[in-house]
């Protein structure tokens, strides 16, 4: 039996009790098997994860400087949402609970997207995309 592939973004954060309360808050959960005290693994679905890793630990993986993400954009991270009010309700509930304005709404019409950014800068963008465009193409 194969496993379905799955993808764990890893995220430098400088708080990680402030990113995981921001997140729980959003709805999400975390897997304590993948956690403790410097990574919290948070699980977005059964094969999409975040990995919010305190900045310390995280310089162990990599070579380079961590990216400052209130002056540079490392990464946007865009996830799919199954209506325009889900995209409106996990934005909303985001700005209410710490997260910032990230850029101007989106709306394309077959295409509606709002973004935000977590406690650590990263921009996430909240997606919905009409189902007969996603699978035909966006008319021209």
């Amino acid at each position: 039996m194969t496993m379905p592939q799955m993808i764990f973004v890893n995220l430098p954060v400088r708080d990680l009790e402030v990113s995981k309360n921001f997140f729980s808050k959003l709805g999400y959960g975390f897997n304590p098997k993948f956690s403790d005290e410097t990574t919290a693994c948070l699980v977005i679905s059964d094969t999409i994860f975040a990995m919010l890793i305190t900045e310390p630990r995280f310089k162990d993986f990599t070579r380079k400087d961590i990216a400052d993400a209130s002056k540079t954009t490392e990464v946007l991270l865009a996830l799919s949402a199954e209506s325009r009010e889900k995209v409106d309700e996990l934005t909303d509930a985001a700005l209410a609970s710490g997260g910032s304005p990230a850029n101007e709404t989106m709306d394309m019409g077959f295409m509606y997207g709002r973004s935000f950014q977590d406690p650590d800068h990263h921009i996430w963008e909240v997606v919905w995309m009409d189902p007969e465009a996603a699978e035909n193409g966006p008319e021209s």
